[in-house]
């Protein structure tokens, strides 16, 4: 399953992304005022959004998901629940039922194996995100990310920013890179990591592809696993205790 936002974008891609959105941002009872306030664009563009009838940049896609609490994965998954509160102040996609919980793919008897040709992926703006994990995962957004000459992840005057702490590892091309006040070049066999709630930057000047395998961790909050398991499987009193005892 892949949501194709690239130029030009189709009706499906489009009308695909907005209907998850739509149905993520009506689980979270927020409204379409109050989510296009939050993400700094207007009303009637967030209503477009929803309708297929626009895209949004990669920055503005960023933050209408970060505030509705979902991550790429779940638009990769096609799933749009909102996240259920956790106790300890993460956050957790009420659809994740375990952890790691992972259903093995077509001919291997090994949880979590993917093949290459089942990655989902969303394509927009000349950059291609391709999930690494067999399904969405409460953890960690684990991808293979593509930026094509030209594209970028936001413009140069509205840096992102969202919850969580970014790994990233370029295996072929360049990547500018610009966190806070400070810019510098990435290459083949280069990595970095840094906080993602500090206002960030990407784009590739150069006329070929860079390639880079991604890591967002924390973007729904930080938990011990066990917690975030517990609160996908639902809370009751045998789940609080082993929660406790996590801790212990």
């Amino acid at each position: 399953m892949s949501i194709q936002a690239t130029a030009p974008v189709t009706q499906e891609g489009r009308a695909q992304l907005g209907s998850q959105l739509r149905a993520a941002r009506m689980k979270a009872k927020i409204s379409l005022r109050e989510l296009a306030r939050r993400v700094g664009i207007s009303a009637s563009f967030m209503s477009q959004v929803e309708l297929g009838r626009a895209v949004p940049s990669i920055g503005t896609l960023y933050t209408i998901v970060s505030e509705l609490g979902l991550s790429l994965d779940t638009l990769m998954s096609g799933e749009h629940s909102a996240p259920a509160p956790e106790e300890n102040g993460a956050t957790v996609d009420s659809t994740v039922s375990g952890l790691p919980g992972f259903a093995p793919s077509a001919g291997t008897a090994i949880p979590g194996i993917q093949r290459a040709g089942d990655r989902p992926e969303i394509n927009m703006g000349g950059v291609r995100w391709e999930r690494l994990t067999e399904r969405a995962d409460p953890l960690v957004e684990f991808l293979r990310v593509t930026y094509g000459p030209g594209s970028e992840s936001c413009a140069a005057d509205a840096l992102m920013r969202h919850p969580g702490w970014e790994y990233l590892h370029i295996l072929s091309g360049r990547l500018n890179v610009q966190v806070a006040f400070d810019s510098d070049v990435l290459g083949p066999g280069d990595s970095m990591n840094f906080d993602s709630n500090v206002p960030h930057r990407f784009s590739n000047t150069s006329a070929e592809d860079c390639v880079a395998i991604w890591a967002v961790v924390g973007r729904q909050g930080f938990a011990h696993p066990l917690d975030l398991a517990r609160a996908g499987q639902g809370s009751n009193g045998e789940a609080s205790g082993a929660m406790e005892h996590s801790h212990s």
